[in-house]
């Protein structure tokens, strides 16, 4: 038998509902990220602000997302993922670390992007090992698609950076096309299509295990605008 659920959150909930943010934008969360919770390792100055807001598309288990923000107290960082089970687990890893610059949202990644952010308001977008879908019937069900893409680049600001990680080799020929197709962006690792490795890149788990089985890894990223665009 599995382990029950827990419900409860340690410190401030970092969860938020969709329709709250569309209805007062983002401003709000960005004041209430700045007074954290009592305890919390993570303390702000009074009058601080975050200096740059980054997205990560299907945190999954979360160790990415934990990591960035972790390192990066000054950057307000946004996570959204389909699975209500996993945006709870997600919160409670959020609440013991004491993090005040995470906030989650469960909800699809299109909606959230159309609805949520404005234009040139993201400075990174992650999306990491999305599901494949491998089969052929099932391909449209990824979720790296030329409409989702064009949605990204409109809400990168100039310079910021849409980052893509997968392990499945047919889904990597796809992305590669869509990335490439979109003319808002720009490969930032040409004349390569994708790197198998970053430095300085947090390895989760799974990583770490795929690289042990032998599997490919593929990174993306694709920016907006270059000292030599206008995009």
């Amino acid at each position: 038998m599995g382990r029950s659920l827990k419900y409860e959150v340690p410190g401030k909930d970092p969860r938020l509902s969709m329709a709250s943010v569309a209805e007062t934008g983002w401003e709000p969360f960005l004041e209430d990220a700045l007074r954290p919770a009592a305890g919390s390792a993570h303390t702000r100055p009074p009058g601080a602000a975050f200096d740059r807001m980054v997205l990560e598309i299907g945190f999954g288990r979360g160790e990415f997302l934990l990591d960035l923000a972790t390192r990066c107290p000054k950057t307000f960082f946004i996570g959204v993922e389909i699975s209500f089970k996993r945006t709870l687990k997600m919160a409670r890893k959020v609440g013991r670390a004491g993090l005040h610059n995470v906030r989650l949202l469960e909800g699809r990644a299109e909606v959230a992007l159309g609805q949520l952010f404005e234009p040139a308001q993201l400075d990174e977008i992650w999306i990491n090992f999305s599901d494949p879908w491998p089969k052929a019937r099932h391909a449209h069900r990824r979720v790296i698609q030329p409409s989702l893409v064009a949605e990204a680049a409109s809400r990168l600001a100039r310079g910021g950076t849409l980052y893509v990680a997968t392990d499945d080799v047919p889904y990597a020929h796809q992305i590669d096309e869509v990335l490439s197709q979109e003319p808002a962006l720009h490969n930032r690792y040409a004349p390569w299509p994708f790197l198998p490795e970053v430095a300085g890149r947090m390895e989760t788990g799974y990583e770490a295990q795929w690289r042990a089985e032998g599997r490919p890894l593929h990174f993306f990223a694709h920016g907006r605008g270059s000292g030599s665009e206008s995009a």
